[in-house]
């Protein structure tokens, strides 16, 4: 039995940080309902064509989901989501702000009709607040959290090159409502969860935030390498490939001079002696180091960083990422169903084949809407009403 098994979730959802989060909620076995809008459904469904023909971030974040294909606009439409929400567990949505409280699908509202029912809303500021009503994409929360300002390199300012903000909320959303479902099963009752997306951002900068507390100077933008440890980064061998490598303490410095760069005396001197003087030395340690590695290939540098017990890593690019060793001898990879066809799909990170997560179809739009209206009790013939009414 899959630990979310029964759990009814209806979804009011597009773009990344709500689909991520109940997406993770069918690995578990939750039945996932997601509304769309008839016609053009989720806008993510249209981002781009990468899959053949679908969209990237939406076969990622959609799978094991059902799709109806709702008006709610119409207030035939609108009885449809009380039926759905009549026996739900869960409701989640990230409309537009202010949208479900004119839907009459707000917490206060709905949980008169549904006490035992969990509502997440998913924005980008909070349901209240001077920004309450701001329009939230990741790369503006990116930005409004500090997160740009102490990434890139100085005075180029970049972003995470994947949507760390939607997928911030969406895991907070995710591990409140499992939370919330373990309080309801000793109360009894339905909780409202607000999950803004930054305060899902400014949670993650708490290292930043703590460093530069009372005035201090933040971290400085390092690009690729660590702002306040050295070494640690990325490293070009003579090949022209890249090596990232990471030291955390003395004795790994120690062992770094000896056994990677032959420089031994580089461990006491005065210039280098600790993590500080060596990022105060950083250009300085910089030419050394890179004057060692264009001797070699980046397998050689790799093969020393080993023997020293030093932490390091390839730069892979995502075809690298596609074939990686580990990931196949863990046999990592399974495969999906979507409406172009079959597509591989990563387990759930935790779980295993044998854990038997949910890994079912992508929804064409609007696939399931007949199916679950029919097991909500309307008729076929109501159902070709509320098609020619093009509520549905």
């Amino acid at each position: 039995m899959r630990p979310l098994q029964g759990i009814k979730v209806v979804t009011f959802e597009h773009a990344i940080a709500a689909p991520f989060c109940t997406r993770q909620l069918a690995d578990l076995g939750a039945r996932v309902i997601k509304v769309e809008r008839p016609g053009t459904g989720d806008f993510a469904r249209n981002y781009d064509e990468r899959v053949s023909g679908l969209a990237s971030h939406f076969v990622w974040t959609n799978r094991s989901k059902e799709s109806i294909t709702l008006d709610v606009k119409q207030p035939r439409a609108l009885d449809v989501v009380h039926k759905l929400l009549a026996n739900a567990d869960v409701f989640v949505q990230n409309l537009a702000p202010g949208a479900t409280q004119r839907l009459g699908l707000d917490y206060a509202t709905l949980s008169e009709k549904y006490p035992r029912l969990i509502v997440c809303d998913i924005s980008g500021y909070g349901l209240d607040g001077p920004f309450r009503v701001k329009k939230a994409y990741d790369l503006l929360i990116q930005s409004e959290s500090g997160f740009l300002s102490i990434t890139g390199s100085k005075g180029e300012p970049a972003k995470a090159g994947c949507s760390i903000a939607d997928i911030a909320a969406g895991m907070y959303g995710y591990t409140n409502i499992l939370a919330a479902l373990l309080e309801r099963a000793q109360t009894g009752r339905g909780k409202h969860i607000d999950v803004s997306m930054l305060e899902s951002m400014v949670e993650w900068m708490g290292y930043p935030l703590y460093y530069s507390i009372d005035g201090q100077t933040p971290p400085r933008q390092a690009g690729a390498s660590h702002a306040t440890i050295f070494p640690y980064g990325p490293f070009i061998a003579g090949d022209g490939k890249t090596v990232l490598l990471g030291l955390q303490n003395e004795r790994e410095w120690k062992s770094f001079c000896e056994t990677v760069i032959g420089r031994p005396e580089l461990h006491t001197d005065e210039r280098f002696c600790s993590n500080s003087r060596r990022v105060e030395h950083r250009e300085k340690l910089m030419r050394i180091i890179v004057d060692v590695f264009s001797k070699l290939t980046a397998a050689q540098v790799i093969g020393r960083l080993e023997q020293a017990g030093i932490g390091n890593a390839r730069m892979n690019e995502m075809h690298e990422v596609w074939g990686h060793e580990q990931l196949k001898a863990r046999e990592r990879w399974t495969r999906v169903t979507t409406p172009a066809g079959d597509i591989p799909a990563l387990y759930p990170p935790g779980m295993t084949a044998a854990d038997d997560p949910r890994m079912d179809a992508v929804p064409a739009l609007g696939q399931h809407t007949e199916a679950i209206l029919l097991e909500l009790g309307f008729s076929p013939s109501a159902v070709e009403g509320l098609r020619a009414a093009s509520a549905i």
